[in-house]
């Protein structure tokens, strides 16, 4: 304990601090706009690495040169831990597994998704298609994401789940336990490991220091879709973030990008972010109905069209968050939807 007494008061602190708890980021590249992902050596027994990194020769050689800068291999590894369900997380794991016989812990759901992953990214795919068309976007644009999204699949993995974890469970490993985390929004799996002795907090994309997490509309992994196509991902991420906050954590270590070292300040600000730009789209509103695809491209313009999916998920989750305080209102309009400014009283 000596040593995390003290807050951490940088990034270089907390990795310095991590560093003494046994835990090392090791960055590899993606071939993804966010850059570089970090995954996590526990020094511990078993050897656990938290994720993966997406599956290219790149990342893995990256990741064996990591590794051996600490007199360890993945022949090494005893178990795999799993944030969630993104290729740039688990893309290595088939590979991992294969020369390691690690074991592989993961929130529960994903379970049915990694074992066959092929279907399950083809579904993901269908899916996006249909809510992009359905919140706007044209035909021919959709079409053209989608296949680019299916050309991706490659950096995925399928893989066998033998830890299933559910939110409250423990990973219990010789000197420490994580808690398991159930934190979704960012993705449905959105999963923390919390090692409440050392306040370390492990957190994959729930929170990043640079940017702001984007909550992506996510097919569900169990259960029937919601009536209305698609959960309320900015909804749930907010309720996450809120539950996060009560964490006494003094270092936040996260899927890309520097650790966080001042969990509650960086939560306040995103959660006043997302208001002012729900305030911002209520606005576009009161000229009148609209797409959400037209309004991401009021706000981004030519970003919206080659990152459309980002976008239509960033606009979505403030309308939502407008129809759930009855400042907006929800409308079919034939084959699309759009959304209107309720009436002031």
């Amino acid at each position: 304990m000596s040593g995390l007494e003290a807050p951490a008061a940088s990034a270089d602190d907390c990795l310095v601090l991590a560093a003494r708890a046994g835990i090392h980021r090791i960055p590899l590249p993606t071939p993804f706009l966010v850059g570089r992902v970090n995954c996590y050596l526990v020094e511990d027994e078993p050897l656990t690495l938290i994720d993966t990194g997406p599956n290219s020769g790149s990342a893995l050689d990256e990741l064996e040169r990591g590794l051996a800068e600490h007199g360890r291999a993945i022949e090494d590894l005893g178990l795999i831990v799993l944030t969630h369900q993104h290729l740039d997380h688990v893309g290595l794991l088939e590979i991992l597994v294969r020369r390691s016989g690690a074991e592989v812990a993961a929130f529960h759901g994903l379970g049915p998704y990694l074992e066959d992953f092929p279907h399950s990214a083809t579904a993901d795919d269908e899916f996006s298609h249909a809510i992009m068309r359905r919140h706007g976007v044209p035909e021919d644009l959709s079409t053209a994401l989608t296949s680019v999204g299916a050309a991706f699949r490659g950096f995925g993995s399928r893989a066998t789940v033998t830890q299933p974890l559910r939110d409250g469970d423990s990973v219990v490993l010789r000197d420490r336990a994580l808690t398991v985390l159930h934190r979704p929004g960012h993705s449905p799996s959105d999963t923390l490991f919390w090692d409440e002795r050392r306040r370390i907090l492990i957190a994959g994309d729930h929170l990043l220091a640079h940017i702001s997490s984007n909550p992506l509309v996510s097919r569900p992994l169990t259960g029937p879709t919601p009536s209305s196509g698609r959960a309320h991902a900015l909804i749930q991420y907010i309720e996450s973030m809120r539950a996060t906050r009560e964490l006494p954590a003094r270092v936040v270590l996260t899927g890309h990008g520097d650790p966080v070292a001042d969990p509650v300040a960086l939560i306040d600000e995103r959660l006043r972010m997302h208001q002012r730009r729900a305030r911002k789209i209520l606005g576009m509103l009161s000229r009148g109905p609209s797409t959400a695809y037209e309004i991401a491209l009021r706000i981004w313009g030519n970003v919206a069209v080659a990152q459309a999916y980002l976008t239509l998920s960033e606009v979505l989750g403030h309308l939502d968050l407008l129809v759930a305080a009855g400042e907006a209102h929800e409308r079919e309009d034939r084959d699309s939807v759009r959304f209107e400014a309720a009436p002031r009283r």
